[in-house]
């Protein structure tokens, strides 16, 4: 087993775990309605800044889509991503607005990632993702049945999370399931923070940094909204021309390429520039 992990100060605290061998428009609308118009994510929105250079794009690409934070075995010097489409399943704790803004967040993202077919579904046995939703008092116990005791006491010491994801790849380094633990009683802004941070980390860039300080991929960070830094990140990821397995410099071959075409779709996604 692999494991990536991600720690925030101040919370919400939160995990990735990465395990290798077990386991447009109509966005906007999407992302205000997932967000309720909280003044926390108001406010991160009028002051986020939205122009990056190439060199910046990449650099964030290529710190969190290569490499994991927290790592036990495997290889993590490949391009790891889901090459099907992408269906997102809810197991519901009694909050059935926190299953509502899910859907929102999940909406979100399929918006504003132009080649990631994304949906939530009812269909269990159906979806490759598996988001479930707990009271923050039943986090451990839930962490222990996915990873077992041992692993849960070990997250539980080192990082004390608010929320978690993980993946399980095959050997062509495509995704082929991941899980997301979520707490539900930790308020709007910590629940849309986890939902975005875990759900697009659960896709591929895994890796946290702290020497980006654009993305929500940073521990330092707190965004509860898809920003447009890692809306960059998660186009050259999705783009069809970036293959699971491709090493860094096979990505670098093809990368002025996705990149001008990235930069046009998150341009008109988001309006910028009008």
């Amino acid at each position: 087993m692999a494991m990536d992990a991600s720690r925030r100060f101040p919370p919400p605290t939160r995990l990735a775990l990465l395990a290798l061998a077990v386991l447009g428009l109509a966005g906007e609308v999407c992302a205000n309605a997932a967000a309720g118009e909280l003044p926390a994510i108001a406010s991160r929105q009028r002051t986020e800044r939205k122009t990056f250079s190439d060199g910046e794009i990449v650099e964030g690409f290529f710190k969190t889509a290569f490499g994991a934070e927290y790592h036990l075995a495997g290889r993590v010097d490949r391009i790891r991503k889901f090459d099907a489409p992408v269906r997102v399943f809810t197991e519901s704790d009694g909050r059935a607005d926190r299953k509502a803004q899910l859907a929102k967040v999940v909406a979100d993202i399929a918006a504003r990632v132009r080649h990631l077919d994304i949906a939530m579904t009812e269909n269990a046995e159906g979806a490759n993702v598996r988001v479930k939703l707990v009271r923050d008092r039943d986090l451990y116990r839930t962490i222990a049945a996915f990873y077992g005791r041992d692993k849960a006491r070990e997250i539980r010491t080192s990082l004390d999370p608010q929320c978690l994801s993980g993946f399980r790849k095959n050997e062509k380094f495509e995704i082929e399931h991941s899980d997301v633990i979520l707490t539900i009683d930790n308020g709007d802004f910590t629940f849309l923070d986890c939902a975005y941070e875990e759900l697009l980390q659960s896709l591929g860039p895994i890796n946290d940094t702290a020497s980006v300080p654009w993305t929500m991929f940073n521990d330092n960070v707190s965004m509860g909204y898809f920003d447009v830094y890692d809306q960059y990140i998660l186009n050259v990821l999705y783009d069809p021309r970036i293959r699971p397995g491709m090493t860094v410099q096979e990505v670098k071959a093809v990368l002025p390429e996705v990149l001008a075409d990235v930069r046009a779709w998150v341009k008109q996604v988001n309006r910028l520039g009008e």
